[in-house]
């Protein structure tokens, strides 16, 4: 979304921020529970996750999703189906690259990497896809609209 570079990394930097976000804190009270630590455990973790995400989004997995995305739909598709599209192939990309750093920051590359790399994966996509498409993606989307307006208005001749 955004008509122009500056307001489509707004917009990327809004749903990365609030899929980090989202996905901290799932993971956090997956793996500790709902303790009184779990905005202190989100927040110290948040800025390099944040970073880390931004930039797979910005320079790998948006470009592959969207490559793909258009794959499969058409340019007279709806643009929901569009949306939609991008938005399934956005979260497979990021969940399994965020889902290694994760695995990496929390656990390392021992014996068991593997075995909590595929068990972190599953756990995230069960949460990140329901958390794309009916929570941040939507919101995201009202939020920038509230901030960049579509120019609607109709000139009159």
């Amino acid at each position: 979304m955004g008509k122009n570079k500056k307001e489509a990394l707004i917009f990327t930097s809004m749903m990365c921020f609030l899929m980090v976000v989202g996905m901290s804190f799932y993971n956090v009270i997956l793996f500790n529970g709902a303790t009184n630590r779990v905005f202190l455990e989100v927040a110290a973790g948040l800025l390099p996750a944040l970073i880390v995400a931004l930039f797979l989004d910005i320079v790998v997995i948006s470009k592959i999703a969207k490559g793909l995305a258009f794959k499969l739909v058409k340019p007279s598709d709806p643009m929901i189906k569009k949306v939609l599209t991008i938005s399934v192939f956005m979260v497979c990309g990021m969940v399994i690259c965020m889902s290694l750093y994760g695995t990496l920051a929390h656990y390392g590359f021992g014996d068991n990497f593997l075995r909590h790399y595929l068990s972190t994966l599953g756990f995230n996509f069960i949460c990140a896809l329901p958390l794309q498409l009916l929570v941040v993606g939507p919101l995201t989307r009202f939020l920038f609209t509230r901030i960049f307006p579509v120019n609607t208005a109709v000139q009159s001749a």
